[in-house]
């Protein structure tokens, strides 16, 4: 594949107003849920009105994520049926709103239940919005350019993204680590949603896709539904179909578990009394998820330079290679400074995969098929995510005190490492299917 230049990536974000305006909606989404989900954070985690065990923790991010992992792969096919353009208008008009509403009922006191319930709809449709960028993307940007694409704009969305959550820091220092001062980061996050309408109503309509548009007619809903919940199967065909994003979702799979897991211990370390090599509280989680960012804006950058070397699936078996390491050696030690640069290395591993995953589902998935894989995807994500989180809270116990020195958290840890090696057991062996088909 062809190596490009960024200076030449950043010229054709000039002469390209599609892009231009495509990764407008990305950056400032991304920076609106950097800022909400640090704000949310310090509002769940960090706050010293709510209080909250690991089972607690792990119960708010189950609310958070599990609802549009279930809805996930249908949101994906109406990507596959609508027009994206107005997909991501309403998107945004409605996540916008919902920001408001999720500020005001912070500021004020709001009981939990509301409050998650808002939050969860909110990250449900900032995930909507990103599968819709990815599966535009191809619209505006031909297929020789779309790993560097991919690369350039995750490297500069992921520092959107950590200013978001930064931005976050700094308004809740200012205002207090209490309700008010939560709530008023999280309006602040309304920005992203306000530029992200603003670009996608300067989109013509059809304009990002798909090929074919449905027609509203009689009982028109019901029939979407019932479309939509057939072409399910066509679209885990499509993923079948290729083994190289068979291999990537094994891969993020295996990543996102063991992912989910270390999060919680590292928010259990941040909360200990006596922490004193990071920051404690949101200050020290922002930390380490800026040492995350950071390796995903290196692997951004390598991951050009490694596909046309290795190919995707070396990159994918090289990347969870490394993060098995990594899990039995910087996490296994469980103090703060390891947990860091443990939280670095992983970024690098878990973005190499991401984008080896992306590359593959844009250009060897149809795109009547795109969207409702890139939604399979983040579901893929987010019930990873949840369901390691919650079994590693409830090995963990609710009432640990010393979580660096739990037996149970170890155990957490070194499972971690189990999950990485099937991980590479799974890819290998879709990999030699690949090969039978083949011949």
């Amino acid at each position: 594949m062809r190596q490009v230049s960024e200076e030449t990536l950043r010229m054709r974000l000039r002469t390209s107003p599609g892009v231009g305006k495509l990764t407008a909606i990305r950056f400032a989404g991304q920076f609106g849920d950097g800022l909400f989900q640090a704000a949310l954070s310090g509002a769940i985690l960090f706050n010293p009105e709510r209080e909250s065990n690991p089972v607690a923790i792990a119960a708010g991010f189950a609310v958070l994520l599990v609802p549009y992992s279930v809805i996930g792969p249908f949101a994906g096919a109406m990507l596959d049926r609508w027009d994206r353009r107005a997909v991501l208008l309403w998107a945004n008009v409605l996540r916008m709103i919902l920001i408001a509403t999720t500020s005001l009922l912070l500021c004020t006191g709001g009981g939990e239940t509301p409050l998650l319930l808002l939050a969860l709809t909110t990250v449900g449709l900032s995930r909507f919005v990103l599968a819709g960028v990815s599966a535009s993307l191809p619209h505006v940007v031909r297929t020789s350019w779309l790993v560097p694409m991919n690369s350039l704009l995750a490297t500069i969305g992921s520092g959107f993204a950590a200013a978001g959550a930064g931005t976050a820091v700094g308004i809740i220092a200012f205002f207090g680590a209490g309700d008010f001062g939560s709530g008023v980061a999280v309006g602040a996050a309304a920005v992203g949603s306000i530029v992200g309408t603003i670009a996608a109503a300067r989109f013509a309509p059809q304009s990002l896709g798909p090929a074919t548009v449905a027609e509203p007619t009689e009982h028109a809903a019901l029939r979407a539904i019932a479309d939509i919940a057939a072409g399910l199967g066509s679209g885990a065909a499509a993923v079948w179909r290729s083994p190289t994003v068979t291999a990537a979702l094994a891969g993020i799979g295996a990543h996102r578990i063991v992912f989910g897991a270390d999060t919680l211990i590292m928010v259990l370390i941040l909360r200990e009394q006596g922490s004193s090599s990071l920051p404690g509280g949101l200050a020290g989680f922002g930390i380490a998820v800026g040492a995350t960012a950071a390796g995903m804006l290196l692997a951004a950058v390598l991951t050009p330079f490694v596909l046309p070397r290795f190919g995707r699936v070396r990159s994918i078996v090289g990347a969870l290679i490394l993060a098995a390491v990594v899990q039995a050696t910087f996490i296994a030690t469980m103090t703060q400074t390891s947990l860091l640069l443990g939280a670095f290395l992983l970024g690098v591993a878990g973005q190499t995969v991401k984008l080896t995953g992306d590359a593959s589902m844009q250009t060897d998935i149809d795109d009547d098929h795109r969207g409702r894989v890139f939604a399979l995807q983040d579901t893929v994500f987010n019930i990873a995510f949840v369901v390691s989180l919650a079994a590693a809270a409830f090995a963990v116990g609710a009432g640990s005190t010393d979580l660096a020195g739990e037996a149970s958290a170890h155990a957490v840890v070194y499972a971690g490492v189990a999950v990485y090696v099937l991980g590479l057991l799974a890819v290998t062996l879709n990999n030699r299917r690949a090969r039978r088909s083949s011949q």
